[in-house]
């Protein structure tokens, strides 16, 4: 039985635990779980009734341990915690390499699950996409072991593509994301709801998703080159200069890319 701790009590830890929680009968043990925050760490483990921590000289002895924590911290706590000799110690985040875990850690690796968390929201992990990778053989397969415990789409990567894969999905998602916020306030200052947009949305992700290329389905005033549409709409965004810019940039971005096909 492999023994597993999952530091942290964020996001991405609230929808780990579940998952690492019910791996008894695939040989996985979770049997602590460490975090710096008192109330989240001790809420999510009350959760899934496993023991917890905040306290460094109280970390359990695992064979594994999962670091989902914020990417700052990483490299200070994993040099702090006690961590066994032999161990392996994996990050979660996508944006930075495991060289940033401490050097005294000699298995070091990525545990990345290619997802947006929001707290309070459950996920089932068996279709997310996870990638793995480690400084050497043994820790990458025993990630990629664990992986395919979890999801059904299990990925060997390296840090540099994991960094490409990350600036994509902050495209893909937080920018459009923070799009739809804007569109919601653009609304709200007429008194109109959201819902009106919500069919929108959902043919737009799913004709995205359907074509081979996104940018073959292009539609809209820049892709036309409407070129008086769009200067009406820069002036009613006149009390938002911020989003001015975003409409132009993205707008001129628009054109520049549907000339090329």
């Amino acid at each position: 039985m492999k023994r597993i701790v999952l530091i942290g009590s964020g996001n991405v830890a609230e929808a780990l635990a579940p998952a690492l929680s019910g791996l008894t009968a695939q040989g996985y043990a979770l049997i602590q779980l460490w975090g710096r925050n008192p109330e989240r760490t001790h809420a999510l483990a009350d959760r899934i009734s496993r023991p917890w921590s905040t306290d460094p000289s109280e970390l359990a002895e695992a064979d594994l341990y999962l670091m989902s924590v914020s990417d700052r911290a990483i490299g200070e706590l994993s040099e702090r915690l006690p961590f066994p000799t032999g161990a392996i110690v994996a990050h979660t985040a996508g944006s930075i390499s495991f060289e940033e875990l401490s050097s005294k850690i000699h298995h070091r690796g990525i545990f990345y699950p290619l997802q947006t968390f929001t707290a309070g929201r459950a996920i089932d992990l068996h279709p997310v996409p996870l990638f793995v990778c480690g400084e050497d053989t043994e820790t990458t397969r025993t990630l990629t072991d664990l992986a395919h415990a979890i999801s059904d789409q299990v990925y060997p990567s390296h840090p540099e593509q994991l960094r490409q894969i990350h600036l994509a999905a902050v495209f893909a998602c937080n920018f459009s994301n923070h799009l739809y916020a804007i569109a919601q306030q653009l609304l709200a200052q007429k008194a109109i709801p959201i819902d009106v947009l919500r069919p929108l949305i959902a043919e737009t992700t799913a004709k995205a998703l359907e074509a081979s290329q996104a940018a073959d389905v292009q539609t809209g005033p820049a892709r036309r080159g409407d070129i008086p549409t769009q200067e009406r709409h820069l002036k009613m965004l006149a009390d938002h200069p911020a989003w001015q810019q975003i409409y132009q940039h993205i707008s001129n971005d628009i054109w520049e890319t549907s000339k090329k096909t």
